[in-house]
């Protein structure tokens, strides 16, 4: 992306591909390339449209994987079971910060709890920080085992 492209604007990037994924989530006979074309995109900036059209085609791409990891992390939650824009916060915020690796962790989750309070239930900034925060737990516990066994393995 561009220097321009500032945070408000990620911002507001984030925020459109969390009401496509939400729409496309809950009407699952509308393909996603007509809910973006039917959404209300022309006061946007070229640079915001660009940005969220690559953060939802990007989820929906990797949902399968998306979900498996929520799935292999958190004990008793399935992604079905979630609020949907919840399960849209956390979606985005692990293919940013965990499939595609474009924005940094701390910085996806953050956003993902703001786009939950803005949009989400009373209950929703608190969720997704939860859900988000015992993922990156978990996933760094099992990086550092890796890291040990690497290193046990190197000792031999």
């Amino acid at each position: 992306m561009e220097k321009e492209f500032m945070p408000q604007r990620r911002h507001r990037s984030r925020e459109i591909a969390l009401q496509l994924l939400y729409s496309v989530d809950l009407r699952r006979d509308q393909e996603a390339v007509e809910a973006f074309r039917l959404f209300p995109l022309e006061a946007e900036e070229p640079v915001v449209v660009e940005f969220a059209r690559q953060l939802i085609f990007g989820v929906l791409e990797n949902e399968r994987a998306i979900d498996n990891l929520i799935l292999r992390n958190i004990v008793g939650w399935r992604p079905e079971r979630m609020v949907a824009v919840d399960r849209a916060a956390v979606r985005l915020a692990l293919y940013e910060g965990v499939v595609a690796r474009t924005t940094p962790l701390a910085v996806a989750i953050s956003e993902a709890v703001e786009l939950a309070k803005s949009f989400g239930t009373e209950d929703s900034g608190r969720f997704v920080n939860g859900v988000l925060g015992r993922i990156v737990r978990t996933l760094e516990s099992r990086t550092e085992t890796t890291d040990g066994e690497t290193s046990s393995n190197t000792d031999c």
